[in-house]
């Protein structure tokens, strides 16, 4: 199985857990600017919340992406006051043709004040291991 990650975030947040993902997976957690190039089975996409749906970039990465060349999109992220962008990032994907995976990770994320200090190490840590059971599922 092949592996990427790609993320967008504007407060740092989802950098964090790109960058635990993409240790725990032995890849390199780039912004969504670096497109994908390389054909992978899982991509790994981290996004957040921002004015109650995913950034307009986000958006714009997911229908530039080669379905031919991206197997699965994994979502992962973090939000001040919104729960999952499953559904947002879903719908990119659907239009896009690319399967989504139906598991995620998402945590909450420190935005002015609130949730302080969040993702935390144990977010981290759980993002780690929620990315190394996606592999280990995948690769059996």
């Amino acid at each position: 199985m092949t592996y990427a990650v790609r993320y967008y975030t504007k407060t740092g947040n989802t950098k964090k857990l790109a960058e635990a993902v993409a240790k725990e997976l032995g890849v390199q957690a780039l912004p969504i600017s670096t497109p994908v190039t390389e054909k992978v089975d899982m991509l790994f996409l981290g996004n957040s919340y921002y004015a109650f749906s995913i950034d307009p970039a986000v958006k714009e990465f997911i229908r530039s992406l080669d379905k031919e060349k991206v197997g699965m999109i994994v979502n992962f992220g973090s939000a001040a006051m919104l729960n999952s962008t499953y559904k947002k990032v879903k719908a990119q994907a659907d239009k896009a043709g690319i399967p989504m995976m139906e598991k995620e990770f998402h945590c909450k994320g420190e935005f002015k004040g609130i949730h302080k200090g969040r993702p935390d190490e144990s977010d981290l840590k759980a993002a780690a291991e929620f990315a190394k059971n996606i592999k280990e599922e995948s690769e059996r």
